[in-house]
């Protein structure tokens, strides 16, 4: 990848990261393991059923960082392609992850 492929990785990677870091935020404030499997979809279709807490104004927030995620995440596709950008998402999880142990859910690789 030259330069400018570099930089414009980059770019995408600190908004995708950016956003997952609010995603993350928001959803430990709600308590709720957004990486086990279906939640991410049932906050999509505002099931706040998935909270440990109750909290709707930070669940609405949740909702819509989710659906910004899903935004930058096809513009990062048509820009980069989908191996470079799941690489980038992958990479961000890890990180999150090590910040915030199982407290997100999923499974540990």
């Amino acid at each position: 990848m030259d330069d400018k492929g570099n930089l414009r990785g980059g770019w995408w990677a600190k908004n995708l990261d950016d956003i997952d870091r609010e995603v993350a935020r928001l959803a430990a404030i709600c308590n709720v393991k957004v990486l086990d499997a279906g939640v991410i979809a049932r906050i999509l279709e505002g099931d706040e059923s998935v909270c440990g807490t109750r909290n709707a104004a930070a669940f609405a927030k949740l909702r819509d960082a989710m659906k910004m995620h899903y935004h930058i995440r096809t513009k990062a596709v048509e820009a980069m392609g989908e191996h470079a950008t799941a690489r980038i998402i992958e990479q961000i999880v890890e990180d999150l992850r090590q910040r915030t142990g199982d407290r997100l859910g999923g499974t540990q690789p």
